[in-house]
């Protein structure tokens, strides 16, 4: 998707990080001199409720609202709110999603069933779906909490910027102790979809 303007959808679960993962690379769009306009709706994050980010950039963007059916990207931070959340997509739309299962609470308590069949659903969504293991690169870092950021890495395959911009965003946004972490992780998503990428 290396053309001047798109736009992205991040669907996550509070907790995730998926706000954060938004603001890195609002930041890294900017920094790369694109217009960007953004908009969050939080749900009930504190417990485990949808997260949701339209993420619009360009030469010159209006409105930072992405209507059903035209985001050019979507990046989910769970199976299911990538299912919940696909419309979104437009035809022939791009799909970054997490293999990560976090039941809800309907589940948890037995009322209702996690459905088995999702990357078969999402595949018939598109044919650009992606599934990418980033807990297990979180895990192998020993940091739980930078599965956002190897999102993000995997995600940056579709977007029109040079890695740099993603490096000195995430140097602005985090405390610096937490930076060579997140860069760390950043490539290491990045690296899981490279070789789907070159088939």
């Amino acid at each position: 998707m290396s053309v001047p303007r798109g736009d992205v959808f991040l669907a996550g679960v509070g907790g995730q990080g998926t706000l954060l993962a938004s603001e890195v690379l609002c930041d890294a769009l900017l920094l790369s001199g694109f217009d960007v306009k953004k908009s969050e709706v939080h749900g009930m994050a504190q417990r485990g409720g949808s997260v949701t980010t339209h993420l619009r950039f360009g030469p010159k963007v209006y409105s930072p609202l992405i209507e059903p059916g035209k985001a050019d990207l979507l990046i989910a931070f769970e199976k299911m709110e990538a299912l919940r959340f696909a419309h979104y997509l437009r035809p022939g739309g791009a799909m970054v999603v997490n293999a990560q299962e976090i039941f809800p609470p309907s589940v948890a308590t037995g009322q209702e069933r996690y459905p088995q069949d999702v990357a078969e659903r999402l595949r018939a969504v598109t044919d650009r779906l992606h599934m990418v293991d980033a807990l297990a690169a979180a895990l192998s870092m020993r940091e739980v909490r930078t599965v956002n950021i190897v999102l993000v890495g995997a995600a940056s395959h579709f977007l029109p910027l040079p890695e740099a911009a993603y490096e000195e965003a995430l140097k602005a946004r985090l405390p610096e102790k937490f930076v060579a972490v997140n860069v760390q992780a950043f490539r290491a998503g990045r690296a899981l979809l490279q070789p789907a990428l070159l088939q």
